[in-house]
């Protein structure tokens, strides 16, 4: 038996990297921007001025293409998600321990919505 010893040098295979594994790494690519408009595919002339007309009242950008073929689609799922999406929700200020209760019934907050016993 020979005196070596054993040094770690780390990892022999390195790990695979996430992009092969089909993650989003553009956190910054915005759908709906100048950059990254909306790909809308719409069925007529007259209902791809309507979608038009949705998407600069909610200044957006968007690629409006119509598809007028027998048994074509419309696609602007994209679109919809973004009108539909909420704003942020913001709370009142939590009272403190020995302040009054918010809703009104003149306990402390501890001794009322504060769940104290």
């Amino acid at each position: 038996m020979s005196n070596r010893k054993f040094f770690y040098k780390g990892r022999q295979d390195p790990r695979e990297n996430h992009v092969k594994f089909g993650f989003a790494t553009k956190a910054s690519a915005k759908s709906g921007s100048k950059k990254y408009p909306l790909p809308l595919v719409v069925t007529s002339e007259e209902r791809k001025r309507e979608v038009e007309a949705l998407v600069a009242d909610a200044q957006l950008y968007a690629e409006v293409s119509i598809d007028s073929r027998e048994g074509a689609v419309e696609s602007i799922a994209e679109l919809t998600a973004l009108l539909n999406k909420k704003g942020t929700v913001k709370l009142d200020k939590i009272p403190e321990r020995n302040e009054p209760c918010s809703c009104g019934s003149g306990k402390k907050y501890k001794k009322c919505c504060g769940l104290g016993d």
